[in-house]
C-alpha cells in the first residue's frame, strides 16, 4: 500500500495551536463567528445581545481543538459586555438634548477631545443703565410726596421706599429683579461692563411717572427743580430722558436697536416714542402705538400685574355658584364701549353679577369674592384691548370670557389660551341672551378642564413667584437677540431713501426713512 492510501493520524495539538490568521480554513472558521453585516441584523442582534450564544458557537464549531481560542475570545467578549454595560448604564446622561458635547472622563470616550461639538448658546447679556436717580427711586418719591406732602424726601434708605400697588409694577420687578445679587435661574445674566453688553436695559418708571403727575406744586420742598420746576412734569421727565440717552455712546452706535424700554401703561413714553420706536418695547397692548412704532415680532407684551389675591383652594364648581362676574367701569372710550352694550345685555340675567365700581380697597375685595365665587368671569376691552382684569381672572381660576376683538395676550408660544379661555367677537356678544345660554352649555368636566389648565399656567401672571412672570419676560426678551443683530447689520448698510410710507420691508422695521452711510460712519 502506498503512502498515499496510508490514513494518517491526526496530530497532536498543543498550546500554540492558535489559528493562524494565513489559514484559509481558519480564517474562515473565524469570520463565521463575527458580527454579521447590515443585512443580516437578525443574526447580529442574536449575536451581539447575547454573547454567551456567540461563546457557544465557537464551542461548537471549534470543539477542543484550540484550548487558547476560548479562553481568549471570552476575554474580547467580556470587554465588549463591559463597554456596552458602561455605554448603556454608567455614562452621564445629558440633561440638554441639543447639547452633543463628549464626555473626557468617559474611560470609553470614543470622541477625541478635538472633535467638534453643539452646546446650549450662553446667557443673553444685560446691561442696566446707571441712570440719574430722578428716573427711578426718585419717580416713586414724587409719587409719594404728591399725594402725602409729609413724606421727607429724598429717602435716606432706599430699602423703605414702596412702590405704589397698581397695575404697571412690571416696571419696578424688572429693576428690582435686575439689581439683586442672587439671580439664579434667569434667562439673562446682567454684566457690568457695558462692552459686554447683548442688550441695554432702560429703567425709566415710565408707568408710574404718568400717574405721578400732578395738578398741584409739591409743597415743602423743591423736589423737581431738576428738570425745571416745582410741578412734577411727566413730559419733562420724557424729554429729560432722551437728553441723557442720546449722550451714551452705547445708544449711538447701533441706532437703539439693541435697548429695552418699559412702557406698560398705554400712555407711558407717549412724548418720545417715536425716538425710541427702534428698540423692545415691553408693553401691555398696542392700543395707543401705531404700526410704525410697534410689533409682535419686535415688542414684548406683558401682563398687568394681579390686583386681587390668587385662588388658593383646588379646582372644582361647587362653591362657585355664580355663572358670569365683571365688576369695572362700565363707560369707556373707543373700543371699551362694548361695556356699556354689555351691561344692558346681562344686567337683568340670573346667575350673573356685574356691577360698575372704580378702583378701591372695597372693590378689590368684592372683586375677589366675585371671581372666586364664579365660573367664568367677562374680560371686555376697556379704554385699550386689554385689562387687569383678565389677569386678575386668570389668578382666580375664573374662567376669563374674552370680549375683545384687537386684544394682544402675553407669552402665546408658552400658552395656548383656548385651554384656559374663551373667546367671543363683540358683535355676538352683545345680541341680549347669547352670551349666558353658551356658557349654559358647558358642562362641568370641561369647566373642570379649564380650572385645571388655569392652575398649570397661572405662575406666567404672578410676579412674585421666583419662577413666574419676571423670569418669562426675560425670556421672551431674549428671543428678540437674533432680530436685533439684524436690524443692526442692515441698519448700517442702508443708504437714504425716499420713502412714501412705513418701511414694512420687514415686519419689524419702523423707520420711515435710512440714514446716509456717511452718517453711520460718523457715529461710530
Amino acid at each position: 500500500m502506498s503512502d498515499r492510501s496510508k490514513p494518517r493520524k491526526p496530530k497532536k495539538q498543543g498550546r500554540s495551536s492558535f489559528p493562524s490568521p494565513s489559514s484559509t480554513s481558519s480564517s474562515s472558521s473565524f469570520s463565521s463567528l463575527l458580527p454579521l453585516s447590515s443585512s443580516s441584523s437578525d443574526g447580529e442582534n442574536l449575536t451581539l445581545k447575547n454573547p454567551s450564544f456567540l461563546i457557544y458557537q465557537l464551542n461548537s464549531k471549534m470543539g477542543r481543538k484550540s484550548p487558547c481560542l476560548k479562553p481568549t475570545l471570552v476575554t474580547i467578549l467580556t470587554f465588549v459586555a463591559l463597554y456596552a454595560f458602561f455605554n448603556t448604564f454608567l455614562t452621564p446622561i445629558n440633561p440638554n438634548p441639543l447639547s452633543f458635547e463628549s464626555s473626557s472622563n468617559s474611560p470609553f470616550s470614543i470622541l477625541s477631545s478635538s472633535s467638534s461639538s453643539f452646546s446650549s448658546p450662553p446667557p443673553v447679556k444685560v446691561y442696566l443703565y446707571d441712570l440719574p436717580r430722578k428716573f427711578t427711586y426718585g419717580v416713586v418719591e414724587s409719587y409719594l410726596k404728591a399725594r402725602d406732602p409729609s413724606i421727607a424726601i429724598p429717602v435716606d434708605d432706599v430699602s423703605n421706599l414702596k412702590y405704589p400697588g397698581n397695575q404697571h409694577s412690571a416696571e419696578w420687578w424688572l429693576f428690582s429683579d435686575l439689581i439683586k445679587e442672587d439671580r439664579y435661574g434667569s434667562p439673562i445674566v446682567r454684566v457690568l461692563d457695558p462692552e459686554d453688553a447683548d442688550l441695554f436695559y432702560v429703567p425709566f418708571f415710565s408707568s408710574l411717572s404718568l400717574v405721578a403727575n400732578p395738578i398741584r406744586p409739591v409743597s415743602g420742598v423743591n423736589v423737581n427743580s431738576n428738570v425745571g420746576g416745582s410741578v412734577y412734569s411727566d413730559e419733562e421727565m420724557q424729554q429729560s430722558l432722551m437728553d441723557w440717552l442720546e449722550e451714551q455712546i452705547y445708544w449711538k452706535r447701533n441706532n437703539g436697536w439693541d435697548h429695552v424700554f418699559i412702557c406698560q401703561d398705554p400712555n407711558a413714553l407717549y412724548k418720545v416714542i417715536d425716538r425710541i420706536k427702534n428698540g423692545i418695547l415691553l408693553v401691555s397692548d398696542f392700543g395707543r402705538l401705531t404700526r410704525d412704532q410697534a410689533s409682535l415680532v419686535k415688542d414684548v407684551i406683558l401682563p398687568y400685574s394681579h390686583r386681587i389675591n390668587p385662588f388658593k383652594g383646588e379646582i372644582g364648581v361647587e362653591r362657585r355658584n355664580s355663572l358670569l362676574f365683571f365688576m369695572g367701569n362700565r363707560y369707556r372710550k373707543e373700543g371699551g364701549k362694548v361695556r356699556d352694550l354689555l351691561f344692558q345685555v346681562l344686567e337683568s340675567e340670573e346667575d350673573v353679577i356685574i356691577k360698575h365700581g372704580a378702583q378701591s380697597r372695597e372693590s378689590r375685595r368684592m372683586a375677589t369674592q366675585g371671581m372666586h365665587s364664579s365660573k367664568f368671569c367677562l374680560h371686555p376691552a376697556g379704554d385699550t384691548p386689554s385689562a387687569c382684569r383678565l389677569f386678575d381672572a386668570i389668578v382666580s381660576l375664573c374662567i376669563p370670557v374674552i370680549v375683545s376683538d384687537q386684544i394682544e395676550l402675553p407669552f402665546e408660544d408658552a400658552i395656548d389660551y383656548k385651554k384656559i379661555a374663551i373667546f367671543v367677537d363683540s358683535d355676538t356678544a352683545v345680541k341680549p341672551g347669547h352670551l349666558t345660554k353658551m356658557l349654559r352649555k358647558i358642562r362641568t368636566e370641561k369647566i373642570l378642564e379649564y380650572q385645571r389648565e388655569l392652575k398649570e399656567v397661572k405662575r406666567y401672571f404672578e410676579y412674585d413667584d421666583p419662577n413666574g412672570t419676571v423670569n418669562e419676560i426675560w425670556r421672551q426678551v431674549t428671543l428678540k437677540l437674533p432680530l436685533v443683530k439684524l436690524m443692526i447689520n442692515r441698519d448700517k448698510r442702508l443708504v437714504r431713501r425716499e420713502l412714501s410710507e412705513p418701511d414694512c420691508s420687514c415686519l419689524c422695521s419702523n423707520k420711515t426713512g435710512a440714514r446716509p452711510t456717511f452718517d453711520i460712519l460718523k457715529n461710530q
